[in-house]
């Protein structure tokens, strides 16, 4: 009996443990009057996400707006090395350099810094690699903004300044989302980058009161590991509707969501909670690589991509915007 006591006494110290390493995360409130977000912040020791396939800025758990909420826990999964634990929009960069690393080099992942290659068939994004560094990062939290930077240089070649800036609009229920990628280094960046938003509205669940508009007729196409189409969701002109909740297991995804003329490219969509009244439209100012499109039983996921291309000493900037919006809701 005695020994049962210690070891649930030490279970719970290690869950206490983890819930103090939890709130004790770095993270910043911004709000302009009419939205209210939280970010976590970026760091190697106590930071809520550590892992290595995100970037590690504009992690936003909570946003809310008019007494709905906008992003939120999509993922039972938790820890900072753990890829599922980041929430909101969510950005993450291809790797840069990986194919010509040797095992045991570096190769560089934006956001997150230099990691180890290790011996492997090929590059996983799901896969937990080790950082060798994690460049110089600066934080700088405002009233109604939070911009980041960070520095790399790597012996390879490789340099940039990464700056983000998360920022609420004067006046308006709207959040823009600021980059800028400069190459520092003697050799051109090519990657891409794709936003995985993670919507939560409201904390519904993907079903039939979950709406995705586009402004043109769409279709789910075709590709490698598409499934749920015609089963539990489907494309209705400019429309993804779900047929039923799905269950315990069950994805719809599509490697490329198709357009009128081929590969679906505005940067424009429209996310809506139809039981609640309210929903996200997301435009970017950047045309479109490709839109992937996945969904799970707690978060359901337009993926747009843009792709990055730096020449030594050149910059690029680009912009996404959120803005959050209510309608009346619909009875079904």
């Amino acid at each position: 009996m005695k020994k049962k006591i210690i070891i649930i006494t030490c279970l719970l110290f290690g869950l206490y443990a983890g819930a103090v390493k939890l709130a004790d995360a770095p993270q910043a409130i911004i709000t302009n009057g009419k939205i209210t977000a939280t970010l976590f912040l970026p760091d190697a020791v106590n930071g809520h996400y550590q892992a290595t396939r995100f970037d590690w800025t504009g992690i936003i758990p909570s946003l809310e707006f008019e007494g709905h909420s906008f992003y939120g826990k999509w993922s039972d999964n938790e820890g900072p090395k753990v890829h599922d634990a980041v929430q909101g929009p969510a950005e993450a960069y291809a790797p840069i350099g990986y194919k010509e690393a040797a095992v045991g080099g570096a190769f560089l992942r934006i956001g997150v810094g230099v990691l180890r290659k290790p011996q492997e068939r090929a590059y996983s994004e799901y896969k937990l690699y080790d950082i060798v560094d994690g460049g110089k990062w600066t934080v700088t939290p405002k009233k109604d903004r939070v911009e980041f930077t960070q520095e790399l240089h790597d012996s390879t070649g490789y340099a940039f300044i990464y700056k983000k800036t998360v920022l609420l609009v004067k006046g308006k229920p709207e959040m823009v989302i600021e980059h800028s990628l400069k190459n520092t280094g003697t050799k051109a960046i090519e990657t891409e980058v794709f936003d995985h938003n993670f919507p939560v509205i409201d904390k519904e669940p993907t079903g039939p009161n979950m709406r995705f508009v586009f402004p043109v007729n769409i279709n789910e196409g075709t590709g490698a590991g598409a499934r749920g189409w015609g089963t539990v969701g489907k494309t209705n002109g400019k429309e993804i509707d779900f047929l039923r909740p799905l269950g315990r297991g069950e994805q719809l995804y599509t490697p490329g969501i198709q357009g009128p003329n081929g590969a679906y490219t505005a940067y424009d969509i429209k996310i809506e909670n139809t039981k609640t009244g309210a929903g996200i439209h997301v435009t970017g100012d950047t045309p479109l690589e490709k839109m992937v499109y996945w969904a799970c039983p707690t978060t359901a996921c337009p993926e747009p991509y843009v792709k990055i291309s730096v020449e030594s000493g050149k910059e690029m900037k680009w912009n996404y915007n959120y803005e959050y919006y209510t309608f009346k809701p619909e009875t079904k």
